[in-house]
């Protein structure tokens, strides 16, 4: 009787053992990757002027497909891959590289079991930095505005060491009138600073009547200047750029006299003042009638100073 019992409860056992597999065992269907995936875009302010937005960065972006469980976008394939997870698929990103760049966005939508599909699109947005109303208004007049080398102030041209703990001309200040005699190009060489308000960009005007007071050679940030002679004036055509605000890259503290804005030049047919200028100009200060400008020489290790009035 109880060998009886023990085969009975044996079978029992195996009896629940194969129902209980069956139970448990679960089918995922096809894994398929999901399908029809694709990117929305809407550039935040963009018209026909404005075509690549209204300068804020900002982007809404939505990514769809069929199947798909979840998604993930990079917004930049020139950095790093930085995969973000969008669990609708629905994001607004701002976009911060200085003027208008081009952009690709990478999207990933997954499915069942892990599949996944990708999709690339190409996006090209316009960033400003928001520089102060003031600095604008200051600078163009709210339109054009030209200044000139201030001859009549003492200091209007100067050189210090280019550090993040000194702002001030201290190996050398121009005298009133100093450069009159030698190199009066200086002063007579007038820069328009020009705000186009149908695309919100900017341009500078060089107009120099009597030459560009400028090093030679290497040491010239425009072109067609002579390989070699001393700094002098020497003759040049003028030119037209754009420029764009940016914040300052001086690292100066803030506390510091300056306005933490600079003047990004675009090209190398322009400058400010100096023709061995970098392309970076600090603005230290400014009003409607004065600008004080720092600028990194083409010379290593060298901070020029100008002092600039408004016509």
């Amino acid at each position: 009787m109880k060998k009886n019992i023990k085969y009975v409860l044996g079978a029992l056992v195996l009896l629940i053992a194969f129902y209980s597999c069956k139970k448990n065992t679960f089918s995922l269907g096809d894994l398929n990757a999901p399908t029809e995936l694709a990117i929305t875009t809407e550039i935040v302010g963009a018209t026909t002027a404005l075509p690549n937005g209204d300068g804020s960065g900002n982007v809404k972006i939505s990514i769809t497909a069929k199947n798909a469980l979840s998604y993930k976008v990079d917004y930049d394939a020139n950095t790093p891959l930085d995969l973000v997870y969008l669990p609708t698929g629905s994001v607004t990103n701002k976009f911060t590289n200085i003027g208008i760049n081009t952009y690709r966005i990478t999207a990933v939508a997954y499915g069942k079991g892990g599949t996944s599909s990708t999709i690339t699109k190409d996006i090209t947005v316009a960033f400003y930095f928001p520089v102060a109303a003031n600095i604008v208004s200051s600078l163009t007049g709210g339109s054009s505005k030209t200044w000139v080398v201030d001859k009549s102030v003492a200091g209007h041209f100067g050189v210090g060491p280019w550090s993040s703990s000194s702002v001030s001309p201290e190996w050398w200040a121009a005298s009133v009138n100093e450069k009159v005699g030698c190199c009066n190009c200086f002063y007579t060489t007038s820069f328009t600073f020009t705000k186009v308000v149908a695309s919100n960009t900017y341009t500078l005007q060089v107009t120099s009547p009597d030459g560009v007071f400028t090093k030679t050679g290497s040491l010239a940030s425009i072109p067609n200047i002579p390989s070699s002679g001393g700094e002098a004036c020497y003759s040049y055509a003028g030119g037209t750029s754009s420029f764009s605000f940016i914040p300052a890259s001086s690292n100066i503290a803030a506390s510091t006299p300056s306005t933490q804005t600079s003047i990004l030049l675009g090209g190398n047919n322009t400058f400010i003042g100096y023709g061995s200028l970098q392309r970076e100009y600090e603005i230290m200060a400014i009003t409607p009638t004065y600008m004080y400008l720092r600028a990194q020489g083409t010379e290593t290790g060298n901070a020029w100073y100008l002092k600039l009035k408004s016509l």
